[in-house]
């Protein structure tokens, strides 16, 4: 089998339908760009779900990989290894804190990091048993366990996977007196993302994560920052939290701490809160493996430079430039284009529903040699990997830009796709 269609139809017929993948079957890939099984090629500008935020096959972090396959992949936590210590240190250093949890998926690391803070929350604050509480936003999204769907807010995520498991308080995201005002004797901790990515990248308003900070603070509860896809460069920062000068006291860190070769997440935090966990009471098989720790050194080497948080920021002000300019309605000096957000190189685009919906959008990108990805019905999300470069991103905000004409039925006529020229 090699045609994208075959690929396609034996995947649908022999594989669950978690997913609505748009109709293309990747067989390459490279910095910011892709190839498909028939040799098409597309700007990647999802990066996936900023786990690609040092490109496709950086080198740095291919050759890290590739010197440790020859040496040990994997002795389990019943042992040390040599890449450990290093790597642990390494991520602590990053964050300015004292310890690591090394996991494997970003939902893994926001399982520890309920646990973690629970634990805290009965033997550090005084809670009674059983009785922990934990703030979250509504419109979050963590991960699709059955402890993190109970406190989803998308209907999808949660709904037919009950019953939902209790100790979770949904509050407004954005709003820091929402959060004053649920916090009880039996709070132990804040679980928010800096910048919501799954519900279309919003930001929340300035000085909230500040206000979130004092707030937990000033109540003894841990704040837990969920940096899985905003952290690690992809804001123009190293974390989001940075842009308002917050410091949580657990960062839950996932996609981009793997270089998209290996899953790798972690918690990470300092002594007081990490070391209420004692052997046998978490753990993970693969959590912290030496080929992760390889791969995992190589992205904190990449990290340290600065090169890339430089990158996300230069290029993402170019990237938010020109998609604001495609605001106002199509054909009246705008392109359809509702409202833009996001920081860094990470964008959500709402599209005027009565033009498109997002999967259409992203279908007809996809045409032109673009990959995206839509979300709750008319926004698309634009994350490119951090090393694409300006010329680039300026063809993928041209094919948006003719996407949008094409479908609002602008007389303009639509310029021929680009898929192997660049």
């Amino acid at each position: 089998m090699s045609t994208t269609d075959e690929i396609i139809e034996l995947s649908e017929r022999r594989s669950a339908h978690n997913y609505h993948p748009l109709p293309v079957v990747v067989s390459e890939a490279r910095g910011a760009w892709v190839t498909d099984v028939e040799g098409r090629r597309y700007l990647d500008c999802l990066a996936g779900y900023s786990s690609l935020n040092f490109g496709h096959g950086n080198p740095a972090i291919l050759n890290a990989a590739q010197e440790q396959l020859q040496r040990v992949t994997l002795t389990s936590r019943a042992f040390f290894h040599d890449r450990f210590a290093d790597f642990c240190a390494g991520l602590a250093d990053l964050c300015g804190k004292d310890m690591v949890l090394p996991m494997n998926t970003g939902a893994e690391a926001v399982e520890t990091a309920v646990k973690v803070a629970r634990k805290w929350g009965y033997e550090v604050k005084g809670v009674a048993p059983g009785r922990a509480e934990i703030i979250v936003m509504d419109g979050n999204f963590h991960g699709r366990t059955t402890t993190i769907v109970s406190f989803s807010t998308d209907p999808d995520a949660r709904d037919g996977f009950g019953p939902a498991t209790p100790g979770f308080t949904i509050v407004e995201y954005g709003s820091a007196e929402a959060v004053r005002e649920a916090i009880t004797p039996d709070t132990v901790a804040v679980l928010l993302e800096p910048i919501q990515g799954e519900a279309g990248v919003l930001v929340p308003p300035a000085g909230y994560l500040i206000r979130v900070r004092e707030i937990c603070t000033e109540n003894n509860v841990l704040f837990i920052a969920d940096e899985i896809q905003s952290g690690l460069g992809r804001t123009g920062d190293t974390f989001a939290c940075e842009h308002e000068g917050v410091i949580p006291d657990m960062y839950v860190l996932g996609k981009a701490l793997g270089g998209g070769v290996v899953p790798v997440s972690a918690v990470v935090a300092d002594a007081s809160v990490l070391g209420v966990i004692k052997p046998g009471q978490h753990g993970s098989t693969f959590g912290g493996n030496p080929l992760a720790c390889a791969v995992g050194g190589a992205v904190l080497d990449l990290l340290k430079t600065g090169e890339y948080q430089a990158r996300a920021r230069e290029l993402g002000a170019l990237l938010h430039e020109r998609l604001r300019a495609l605001i106002g309605p199509a054909g009246e000096g705008g392109h359809g284009v509702v409202a833009v957000r996001g920081r860094g190189l990470w964008a959500g685009v709402d599209i005027d529903p009565s033009i498109a919906t997002g999967r259409e959008v992203c279908e007809a990108l996809m045409r032109r040699g673009v990959l995206a990805k839509d979300t709750h019905g008319s926004t698309i999300r634009l994350a490119p990997p951090l090393v694409v470069s300006e010329e680039d991103l300026n063809w993928a905000v041209d094919r948006l830009a003719d996407v949008l004409t094409e479908l609002s039925g602008s007389t303009e006529p639509a310029r021929t796709p680009e898929l192997s020229g660049r």
